[in-house]
């Protein structure tokens, strides 16, 4: 079977568009309507969560053994942690992300009161006033501070304002879009993933073609924070695949073009035969890929799994450049990814035991356990010395 055609064009226009809606963990209510609506678009029915997070279902010729991507719409952002004599806001982040890539950054304050703007600066931030301590300033959230584009020269100015302890803070993406196909932002972690999701989707509903299974595409909102996909995966999903960022850095072998797959993150490796297969797949359609292992990773799978469910889990990326920070990606990546899962979505059921819960070894899989054969070249016969 031949890959479906990925429409790039949307899927470039699918992340501008929602990296343009703020959304930091605990602030996704309009990136959840956006992405309904774009559900919609296709054709799609979805529900979602008390809180938000978003399952849809394209059916397949076969609700048994059900598959499903995940990938997550919530960023990494910040919070009032305390408001200052000076008029100045003390933060702490959300999720897990340095204060060097905070300085520096423009942001938006929500208060219950309306939207202000801001910046993200050091303690110490004037060359001219403190000479070379602004140099030797540590990083961490307590020396930075964030100064609002209002006028706020104190506590009492802030508190007329309506600022006020555990306001969200959201960092401007900048997001670029070059011509050679790079693509560089903040929250490319996972909005890319989602823009991915989408377009694999409009690609599938193009072709015509029916998945094997059923597959649900699920958007969630706090992985930031490392709930992920903790309630929303359905019981009947046999096998779950997360679409996210591989982190391309020296001693990783992610890429920023190709698949990268995941064979393991910091909560232990991913399943043996879902992630093979992946590979397969990607050998199969020749589609470039790499193999990498995380140290200080994990993902909606994990979540998961860590919930309970009994699910084979996977991780495929896009290689990503300085992750959690100013993040680089490009266009090739996520146009593989769309493949491989379209190709996933519509390829044959491997395990069919995974059809039922619970069952004896009639079925079950295998693991290669004998000695591996080695082949060895051919022995050169050497010619004979002349005495």
């Amino acid at each position: 079977m031949s890959l479906v055609a990925i429409d790039i064009p949307y899927l470039a226009k699918s992340l501008e568009d929602l990296l343009s809606i703020p959304s930091p963990t605990g602030y996704t209510d309009e990136i959840a309507r956006h992405v309904c609506e774009e559900l919609e678009k296709l054709g799609l029915d979805y529900e979602l969560t008390r809180r938000g997070a978003i399952r849809a279902r394209l059916k397949g010729h076969s609700s048994k053994a059900a598959r499903a991507f995940v990938a997550h719409v919530d960023t990494l952002g910040a919070q009032v942690k305390y408001v200052k004599d000076n008029g100045r806001l003390e933060l702490v982040p959300i999720g897990h992300w340095s204060s060097r890539f905070a300085e520096g950054a423009r942001v938006t304050i929500f208060s219950e009161h309306g939207a202000y703007r801001g910046t993200i600066l050091p303690l110490k931030a004037s060359g001219h006033t403190f000479n070379d301590e602004v140099d030797s300033l540590p990083v961490s959230w307590r020396t930075v501070e964030l100064r609002v584009d209002a006028y706020a020269k104190s506590a009492n100015d802030v508190k007329k304002l309506g600022i006020e302890i555990g306001d969200i803070v959201a960092v401007d993406p900048q997001p670029e879009f070059l011509d050679n196909g790079f693509i560089v932002s903040r929250h490319l972690d996972d909005k890319a993933g989602v823009a991915v999701m989408l377009a694999t989707l409009k690609a599938l509903i193009a072709s015509g073609e029916t998945p094997t299974v059923d597959t649900y595409w699920l958007f969630t909102i706090a992985e930031e924070t490392g709930h992920g996909a903790t309630s929303i995966l359905p019981h009947d999903v046999a096998s779950l695949v997360a679409i996210d960022n591989g982190t391309s850095a020296p001693g990783q072998a992610s890429e920023e073009f190709g698949v990268t797959i995941a064979m393991a993150d910091q909560t232990g490796p991913f399943d043996y035969h879902l992630s093979r297969k992946l590979a397969q797949l990607c050998r199969d359609h020749e589609i470039k890929h790499q193999k990498d292992v995380f140290r200080y990773y994990r993902s909606d799978a994990a979540a998961a799994v860590e919930a309970g469910a009994d699910v084979r889990t996977a991780l495929i990326t896009f290689g990503i450049d300085s992750s959690h920070g100013y993040e680089r990606i490009h266009m090739h990546a996520l146009r593989s990814l769309a493949e491989l899962a379209a190709a996933y979505a519509l390829s044959p059921l491997a395990i069919k035991r995974d059809t039922r819960n619970f069952g004896g070894l009639k079925g079950f899989t295998h693991q290669q356990i004998e000695e591996a054969t080695q082949t060895l070249m051919p022995e050169v016969k050497q010619p004979e010395q002349e005495e």
